[in-house]
């Protein structure tokens, strides 16, 4: 046995356990402190952190959201490996359809691998972007494993040796939907803000960086928290909701969880609406269909909201483009029209493009509160 599976077999187990007992805790008062500080920036100095982008139902820009891809160096470290296929497939759809891609964070996987690595090994994927880069409409929001993006002073450059194209990266965007009553910003961003070991913290970043970047590479381990982490995300996501929630005529858009949300709610919650719903009508052949999906997705996760039903619909999140069935989700605005999208893989044909979830933006407007 070799010196690293000896190290894998005995690390392993300790690893993932410290990972999740001194994993960051989303602190509450600091996430909404720093989301207010960043809207505002956004509405009244549109461009410094991302851009402002107007439309309407009649508009004829259409978008794809993305995030957490992960992208590594193809071995067992390596999130995304499982779900290049899918996302390849995506793109080439998205890009024949004229959609605009943002990138929502996490595209590079910078905790892990270096960005000389993650170039070598992911250039099919870069190629497709190139498309959208080519005819300006690839808008990249970087998150907290792609840091990198804000923070080396050589990234500009980097991004032109990826791309062959200047292009800049922002912290958030907003899409600002005229409903010919009012206007409905919708505010995009990948989610790390106000989390100490993501946003901000120098001695974490260091410790990532130096000590448990390398740890989790040599280990060839997959930690992405909150990610991996039930309890976590379903904090995190909670924190994200109440914020939105304080703000009338907003809806929010993150990733970092990895765990798709549409309307406030997970997919798992919906299932058990649409399960109440059908209940109700007694229709014995949906609820058997639901039981089964709901059984199905409780082994994914199972934290349900007890609020769940009396939610507002102002929140959302991509998921992610690493899950380890090969699919990915997303999130497509259009014509008035927000969908949670998912890619099914298949390694024999293209991955399948299935509707989750789908809302008309005019009836998603927040009540006052």
């Amino acid at each position: 046995m070799s010196i690293r599976r000896f190290l894998q077999k005995v690390l392993s187990g300790p690893v993932l356990r410290l990972a999740n007992k001194f994993s960051s805790k989303p602190d509450k008062k600091k996430i909404h402190h720093a989301l207010t500080k960043l809207y505002s920036s956004l509405k009244f100095k549109p461009g410094k952190k991302g851009p402002v982008i107007s439309i309407n139902a009649a508009s004829p820009e259409k978008f794809i959201i993305f995030s957490d891809l992960h992208k590594g160096n193809k071995k067992r470290a390596d999130d995304f490996k499982v779900s290049e296929k899918s996302y390849l497939d995506a793109l080439r759809f998205y890009s024949e359809n004229g959609y605009t891609l943002i990138h929502l964070g996490d595209v590079e996987e910078l905790w892990k691998f270096n960005l000389f690595t993650v170039k070598g090994h992911n250039t099919d994927s870069i190629s497709l972007e190139r498309e959208f880069v080519n005819r300006d409409a690839l808008i990249k929001v970087y998150g907290n494993h792609d840091l990198f993006w804000k923070n080396d002073p050589f990234a500009p450059l980097q991004l032109l040796n990826f791309y062959n194209k200047d292009i800049s990266t922002y912290e958030a965007v907003l899409l600002q939907y005229d409903t010919g009553e009012k206007v409905i910003d919708i505010f995009l961003t990948h989610g790390h803000q106000g989390d100490g070991l993501s946003d901000g913290n120098k001695f974490a970043a260091w410790f990532v960086a130096k000590i448990w970047a390398p740890l989790q590479s040599y280990l060839e381990l997959s930690i992405n928290t909150p990610a991996f982490n039930d309890i976590l995300k379903t904090e995190h996501n909670q924190i994200m909701y109440e914020w939105g929630s304080l703000h009338p005529d907003l809806l929010v858009i993150t990733g970092h969880t990895h765990q798709p949300v549409f309307e406030s709610m997970t997919h798992l919650e919906r299932l058990y609406k649409q399960l109440l719903i059908a209940r109700q009508q007694n229709d014995e052949t949906s609820i058997s269909k639901l039981q089964e999906e709901i059984a199905f997705r409780r082994q994914e996760y199972k934290h349900i909201s007890e609020d769940y039903l009396h939610l507002k619909p102002v929140y959302f999140n991509t998921g992610c483009c690493c899950f380890n069935d090969g699919d990915i989700t997303g999130i497509e605005i259009e014509h008035g029209e927000i969908r949670l999208i998912k890619w099914k893989s298949s390694k024999e044909v293209p991955a399948q493009r299935m509707v989750l979830e789908h809302a008309d933006l005019n009836r998603l407007c927040p009540m006052e509160t």
